[in-house]
């Protein structure tokens, strides 16, 4: 641990995607990374917020964002963002390859329609 509550750098991410929207087969925004459990979720402007359902769940109130070239956090209990935080463990976003919004093949030609303001 870092000595800062809900953060554990060690554990790597669940996946490079939202697995609950991989199951539903779904698709997203924006990932987010739980930095306590290292969940991958989708953002609140995607279709069904995984993200914000797993702090929801499991009261893990930091995360990071999971998209390249970006490093802030998030807090959902005191609905704070902070620029920078301590490294977790690799990878620190989906691959480059991975389109945003994605995955690709399953985004819908309206997806800027769907999404959550």
């Amino acid at each position: 641990m870092t000595g800062v509550d809900g953060i554990d750098p060690s554990v790597p991410p669940s996946g490079s995607g939202c697995g609950e929207c991989d199951e539903a087969g779904g698709w997203w925004f924006h990932l987010r990374r739980c930095a306590q459990c290292g969940h991958i979720g989708c953002c609140d402007s995607s279709p069904a917020q995984h993200a914000t359902a797993h702090y929801r769940e499991t009261g893990h109130p930091l995360v990071r964002s999971f998209e390249p070239g970006e490093s802030w956090y998030w807090n959902y209990a005191t609905d704070e963002l902070f620029e920078r935080g301590p490294d977790l463990a690799p990878p620190s976003s989906h691959p480059a390859t991975q389109p945003a919004p994605g995955p690709e093949g399953r985004v819908p030609a309206d997806w800027t329609e769907l999404l959550h303001g």
